[in-house]
């Protein structure tokens, strides 16, 4: 008897991946348990064993493919089964999953009209924005009604259990007009709207070729804060030759998640320059005591402790703001997130209890972690918990820059090129130049949470604890 087997919700709020790898072909034989496909979400890659026991009948899914909770993998051939168990969660016949893509609009329209099929009221003029959008379907709700609003696009801002009701309600978040702060979609919107609320109507957009301005004597909506629609892009084959990239796996996560942090954080950056010239000698004089113990004492690691220290006296930014409650979520442990580059992009793999390891345990820890980035072998607890993050692209080059907040964190350190620049030291009646490692330092924080004067002494502590070489003996 076959089994259909369907893609289950991993956790942590991830919904949708992407499929790496096939490990196994059709007509294989596969027992429960087994690895049989590798998949990668914005958290990381792993693989997903096999429910059941028997030969691959069907395989629905293909290397590249985005899929989402509920969309089915492969069907199972059970042979010998008494009866067939479903698996949990909204399973789909393979065949109608396939044509789904195709048929979303027809199945909308289908229950548009089901519910428009009442005595036709006298005809009325349409209003401008149904002349400039006749072409649309209208968006519907889960009951079936016909809703003016049009679907969002990119991510949709919601908390896991606004998610799960949406689920259960069958409603698309994207059609869901948010009330919360910052655009957040929050439970009683979705209650509402699957009761089939009346929606606003939208503003006028027009296609392409299309002018939107005053119709009928109406001027077009252009206040400063009506809602932006975002603008079709032209085509740029007419000016020259185009290829098209689609954006796969860590990159396409990293776009959203990058797209997420800045639309929703107040973004700030307070520059300072950190002079490290004794701290590079003292990781100069235990460098190799290190590397024999399996690691590598780089400046990132002496900094992240020179973070915990500063995070432990201000707290509010080892913190999450949540929007819907108006309240801070004070953290009271220290996992940093480190931001490594990788043949596949940016991934911020986390360590864990900052605060209670030493610099050597953070040196091999580090280095062990950085080798896995480069690998793939990533876990999902790797990348997860982290209430800080450190980016450190100064090998590379550059000197100040403005890092982006590692949503829902609150703030994020960025370091620089370390560069031997000559430094006046003295009086005006007896100056002197000497030359100093001097260290760029770019602290980004959400406005909402702190001021300026608070990231200010922030980073002084940071500074502050660089320069204390007795404190990093006693840590080593």
């Amino acid at each position: 008897m076959a089994k259909l087997w369907t893609f289950q919700d991993p956790g942590e709020g991830i919904h949708e991946a992407e499929v790496l790898k096939l490990l196994v072909a059709r007509g294989d034989q596969v027992k429960e348990g087994q690895e049989v496909l590798t998949v990668e979400t914005d958290k990381a890659s792993f693989d997903l064993s096999c429910p059941y026991t028997g030969v691959v009948e069907e395989i629905t899914v293909k290397e590249g493919d985005r899929i989402q909770v509920g969309d089915p993998l492969m069907r199972i051939d059970a042979a010998g089964d008494a009866a067939e168990v479903a698996p949990p969660g909204p399973a789909k016949p393979a065949k109608e999953a396939k044509q789904e893509k195709p048929t979303t609009k027809t199945k909308r329209e289908t229950e548009a009209e089901k519910t428009v099929a009442q005595p036709e009221a006298e005809p009325t003029e349409a209003r401008p924005e149904e002349r400039v959008q006749k072409d649309e379907p209208a968006p519907v709700s889960s009951k079936g009604a016909v809703r003016e609003r049009p679907a969002q696009q990119g991510p949709v801002l919601a908390s896991p259990a606004t998610r799960r009701v949406a689920r259960d309600l069958k409603v698309d978040l994207r059609l869901v007009p948010p009330s919360g702060e910052g655009g957040r979609v929050l439970t009683d919107d979705v209650r509402a709207f699957a009761e089939a609320g009346p929606a606003e109507p939208r503003a006028p957009v027009a296609k392409p070729g299309t002018a939107v301005g005053k119709q009928d004597g109406k001027p077009a909506d252009t206040r400063p804060s009506a809602p932006v629609e975002r603008p079709v892009l032209p085509d740029f084959a007419q000016w020259g030759e185009i290829e098209r990239m689609p954006l796969r796996s860590i990159r396409r996560q990293t776009a959203k998640r990058m797209a997420l942090s800045w639309s929703q954080i107040p973004h700030v950056t307070h520059n300072d320059v950190a002079d490290i010239t004794e701290l590079e000698a003292f990781r100069q004089r235990h460098v190799k005591a290190i590397e024999a113990k399996g690691g590598k004492l780089t400046l990132t690691v002496l900094v992240m402790k020179a973070v915990v220290a500063a995070l432990h006296e201000f707290p509010r930014f080892n913190a999450s703001l949540d929007p819907e409650k108006e309240e801070l979520i004070l953290k009271r442990y220290y996992h940093l997130g480190i931001a490594l580059d990788s043949e596949r992009g940016l991934l911020v793999p986390v360590i864990h209890d900052v605060d209670r390891k030493s610099l050597t345990d953070l040196a091999v820890e580090l280095f062990q972690l950085a080798e896995r980035v480069r690998k793939g072998d990533v876990k999902r607890e790797d990348v997860s918990g982290g209430t800080f993050t450190i980016t450190n692209p100064g090998p590379m080059g550059g000197t100040t820059f403005t890092p982006i907040i590692n949503y829902p964190e609150v703030a994020i350190l960025g370091l620089g090129r370390a560069r031997l620049q000559p430094v006046v030291r003295g009086t005006l009646e007896q100056p002197e130049i000497v030359p100093r490692l001097l260290l760029p330092i770019s602290f980004g924080f959400d406005h909402r949470i702190n001021d300026g004067a608070d990231a200010a002494r922030f980073i002084n502590k940071v500074i502050h604890t660089l320069t204390n070489l007795e404190a990093y003996t006693l840590a080593i």
